[in-house]
């Protein structure tokens, strides 16, 4: 049968990136508290293509998938990425993962277990050399400064976003990087709460007031302290109570480059 996708392209035109989008895919997470944690993932995966070759072979993308079944996860990166290079013979290659990961938490004051959900990412390139980037966003409370100083009767506030990516040279929990975040908003959040535990919540947000400035300057410094992480990017996403608009700011820094 005639390979279509090989056949020559006229405008000579490179593709950065092409491929495949929005796969749902089981991977397995390394887990600080119980070794591993499975879960589901949405995986995209792009490969470059040269300016003389009309398309790729999408379904290669989906075979090299299932050649690693059961195997998708944090040190199967660089393989997959290198194999998709072999198999579309490209000269770069770029791996997605998002996936929601786990973790138990006690509530402050009863003591209460729960399993708290966050948002985590592997993104991995492959092109002369491997790049990783480790992201993860963990919800937060952010009461605004400015409203306690100017109400006789409290102050609004509402949940807020703290998006973070990293590269590291050492390997790092996400357990450890999410600990790390939830310091930084004026409280943190958990999936289960009894009366003493709201109480708490409530006035530790209300003496920890945070615009969302205070909250990227804040992890910025959590993050430059951290000697095994080279780069970063921090988002801050106030999902305001008392306005339609969302409250934003965000930071990037690379650390090699002694910013």
């Amino acid at each position: 049968m005639p390979d279509m996708q090989k056949t020559p392209d006229t405008r000579k035109i490179p593709i950065s990136k092409v491929g495949v989008k929005d796969i749902s895919y089981p991977i397995v997470v390394m887990d600080k508290n119980r070794k591993f944690q499975q879960t589901v993932a949405r995986v995209n995966m792009y490969v470059d293509l040269p300016h003389h070759f009309k398309g790729t072979h999408m379904s290669r993308f989906i075979e090299i998938l299932n050649a690693y079944r059961e195997e998708i996860a944090l040190d199967k990166m660089e393989p997959i990425l290198q194999k998709m290079k072999e198999k579309l013979g490209a000269s770069s290659a770029h791996l997605e993962i998002e996936f929601p990961y786990f973790i138990e938490k006690r509530a402050p004051v009863s003591g209460a277990r729960s399993l708290m959900e966050y948002t985590c990412s592997f993104v991995g390139t492959l092109g002369e050399e491997f790049d990783f980037v480790l992201g993860v966003t963990v919800p937060v409370t952010s009461l605004c400064p400015c409203s306690k100083e100017l109400s006789r009767y409290g102050a609004h506030n509402q949940r807020s976003a703290i998006t973070v990516r990293v590269r590291y040279r050492d390997f790092i929990w996400i357990e450890d990087l999410v600990a790390m975040i939830e310091e930084c908003g004026s409280s943190p959040v958990w999936s289960l709460l009894k009366r003493e535990d709201e109480k708490f919540v409530t006035e530790r947000a209300y003496e920890n007031p945070k615009f969302v400035e205070d909250i990227v300057r804040e992890t910025t410094q959590k993050l430059l302290a951290e000697e095994a992480i080279t780069w970063f990017s921090v988002e801050a996403e106030n999902y305001e109570s008392i306005h339609k608009h969302s409250a934003y700011a965000a930071i990037e820094r690379d650390k090699r480059n002694k910013q």
